[in-house]
């Protein structure tokens, strides 16, 4: 790791979001999903609607939380985790699943530990809330920080995406 890293790495600061981070958050997410593909509505126009969305799931007793990664005052990175609750179960398995959505870390902090560090937080406080199971849809890139992190790769799992691509098979 050079000597830039290391510096950035000892500046990292990793705390729970507050609905005071909600517009950082909202820039974080726009820069992240069109990193990935190209955007289907203006920017503002996403902004206004995500920051709002962000700022009523950032407010006490929802089933969200998110941790933000710090250097100096500046968001730098994110991890969101959902409760997703279960059906009451019989034989005692616990009643939440969690998922995990919104890695991202800016482009040129990344491999500092930041995402690591971001996981680590996320994946203690599923494991202090007792859920039964963490899930997510890893990028290729993305996929051995989450194995570093315990996750494996299921094979008993389906995923149905909605849309044209999504047409019966004909019997």
């Amino acid at each position: 790791m050079d000597e830039t890293n290391q510096m950035m790495r000892e500046e990292i600061r990793i705390r729970r979001g507050a609905p005071e981070d909600a517009s950082d958050l909202a820039r974080l997410r726009y820069a992240f999903r069109t990193e990935l593909d190209p955007a289907a509505e203006s920017e503002a126009t996403f902004l206004t609607r995500c920051t709002r969305w962000m700022d009523d799931r950032l407010r006490p007793g929802t089933a969200w939380c998110c941790w933000v990664a710090l250097v100096g005052p500046s968001i730098v990175g994110t991890v969101w985790l959902q409760q997703v609750e279960k059906l009451p179960n019989p034989v005692g398995h616990p009643g939440f699943h969690g998922y995990v959505t919104s890695v991202y870390v800016v482009p040129r902090l990344r491999n500092a530990g930041i995402g690591s560090a971001l996981l680590a937080a996320c994946v203690a406080e599923a494991e202090t809330q007792g859920l039964d199971a963490l899930f997510l849809w890893p990028t290729a890139r993305s996929r051995p920080l989450y194995e570093r992190h315990g996750f494996v790769i299921r094979d008993d799992l389906l995923e149905r995406r909605s849309g044209a691509d999504c047409r019966p098979i004909e019997p």
